[in-house]
């Protein structure tokens, strides 16, 4: 399965909040391929910890080979090279849990018809290869979008893959608006794959929306606010899912919310159990919903129409 993880805007969480879900699924047996499609920063490897992948990237990671620069992209064994102690040391059967990085100064570029086949060809190797492979795209109406909608479009090549997409927000009215316009609005998503020949309502049915970095308001982080900030953190909190639901983004296009989680706002990283059983520095929660949301992706009662 293709997983296409889209924002309209940078700090969704988007990236993280991706590798953890890729995580998720290798713990769970899976052999899965982490695609960092996001041409203008790639920093995957940075959040998986593999720090030494993007200079060995530079001139054969993935923007050199869609430029036809090299014959096969870089990859990264995520377990083998990473220096997260917890991943190094891991216990059990796990699947694969591959990287392929971005040049870390390829920088945006015009895809055309040659980059196009080259994209298909790489997705359609790694199939063979991979039970689940997650694409993080560039935020906004970026290129990497637009070669990747044009790749699983009928005659794009990879029409005929199982494929589903995340968008991502925080819990703003800003981002709120901003993820309903990258997928409703007149330049977007769905009218861009559209006009390539996708089905809208198939590719609708595709989209679900993560949020990110909720204040869950029942935490006791939020227990020592006054009672007046409290009322209207539950009044904005009330706003927003009106206002979620009149743009298309409400509960019922809703795939998973993740926790605030203040590990996060300090660190963009995985989050392992060992984070919060041993050094109880990140909350069960955050991590309840990285794993509910990487079964999520894959369960198809979660997307059914509404």
């Amino acid at each position: 399965m293709l997983v296409f993880a889209a924002s309209d805007k940078g700090g969704t969480g988007r990236s993280v909040t991706s590798a953890n879900l890729a995580y998720h699924r290798a713990l769970d047996g899976d052999d899965v391929c982490f695609l960092d499609f996001d041409f203008g920063s790639p920093t995957a490897a940075a959040v998986f910890d593999v720090p030494d992948a993007f200079s060995e990237a530079e001139g054969h990671g993935l923007h050199t080979y869609l430029r036809g620069g090299v014959g096969e992209p870089s990859r990264v064994d995520v377990w083998s090279r990473t220096e997260h102690p917890d991943l190094r040391d891991r216990f059990g059967p796990v699947g694969r849990l591959v990287l392929i990085p971005g040049d870390r100064t390829g920088g945006e570029f015009v895809t055309d018809e040659e980059n196009l086949h080259r994209c298909v060809d790489l997705v359609l190797r790694l199939q063979r290869e991979f039970e689940v492979i997650v694409v993080d795209l560039s935020a906004g109406r970026s290129y990497a979008m637009e070669l990747v909608l044009a790749a699983t479009s009928p005659r794009g090549g990879l029409g005929g893959l199982r494929h589903r997409w995340l968008v991502y927000h925080r819990w703003t009215r800003q981002h709120v608006r901003a993820a309903a316009e990258l997928v409703h609005g007149r330049q977007g998503l769905v009218a861009a794959g559209t006009a390539m020949g996708h089905g809208s309502d198939t590719l609708t049915g595709s989209i679900r929306f993560v949020r990110a970095a909720v204040p869950d308001l029942e935490a006791p982080m939020w227990s020592q606010v006054s009672p007046a900030q409290y009322a209207w953190m539950r009044q904005c909190d009330r706003s927003l899912e009106e206002l979620a639901a009149a743009c298309g983004v409400g509960r019922s296009r809703m795939l998973a919310s993740i926790p605030l989680e203040p590990v996060l706002q300090w660190q963009e990283r995985l989050i392992t159990d060992e984070d919060v059983h041993d050094r109880r520095i990140a909350t069960v929660e955050t991590w309840q919903a990285m794993a509910h949301l990487a079964r999520k992706v894959t369960d198809d009662r979660c997307w059914e129409p509404s």
